[in-house]
């Protein structure tokens, strides 16, 4: 079933009529709480190696056409829209890096996960990079998240270098379901680099 069709045919329609009515409400949406911490805890908690270790995030690469407010729905293979009356809470980029912190805590419990300009983190730690290349809503029903990630040891040495391609189908029209799978789709992301993580370090 093709879910973000109706919704990206208003949004062509509300286009097309231009400024001529003012009714539509501008929406802020913020990213959804991780919905898997308890069960992804429960399996950290049994495979984490002893000790603690310490992973910085570093702040996300965004593709061009996402540092923008608006929530961006592709609505054919080469055509992409940003929304202007349904906009992101606060900037995408630091919003889904601290989103992702909080996943990996979670996912990673005995893994301190700090941000690049915390000043508790150590000279001396694995770092975590990400380039997102599709973080919105497709024409046909998925929410998308894609990139790539590298993951360097406390030394700075390659450890890994790999992509990542989420979908997540959405269970009703509209952005507030969009984004709450594009939310679903980052803790899927999160899941898998843990498990990644603990098996690299």
């Amino acid at each position: 079933m093709n879910v973000i069709r109706p919704l990206a045919l208003l949004m062509l329609l509300s286009l097309f009529a231009g400024c001529a009515t003012n009714a539509a409400p501008t929406r802020h949406y913020g990213l959804p709480d991780d919905q898997v911490a308890a069960s992804e805890r429960d399996i950290s908690e049994t495979t984490a190696s002893e000790g603690e270790h310490f992973l910085v995030v570093r702040p996300l690469d965004l593709a061009s056409f996402l540092e923008q407010p608006g929530i961006v729905l592709q609505l054919d293979d080469i055509t992409l829209n940003p929304a202007r009356d349904h906009l992101w809470a606060e900037e995408l980029g630091p919003m889904l890096e601290r989103g992702l912190r909080r996943r990996l805590s979670h996912r990673l419990p005995q893994t301190r996960v700090m941000s690049e300009n915390n000043p508790a983190a150590p000279p001396r730690a694995m770092t975590l990079r990400l380039e997102l290349a599709s973080f919105q809503g497709r024409y046909d029903g998925q929410a998308v998240a894609a990139g790539q990630w590298q993951l360097r040891d406390a030394e700075g040495k390659l450890l890994t270098l790999d992509t990542f391609d989420v979908d997540t189908p959405l269970d009703a029209d509209g952005y507030p379901a969009l984004v709450r799978a594009l939310g679903q789709s980052w803790d899927e992301l999160a899941s898998r680099l843990a498990k990644r993580i603990r098996t690299l370090r």
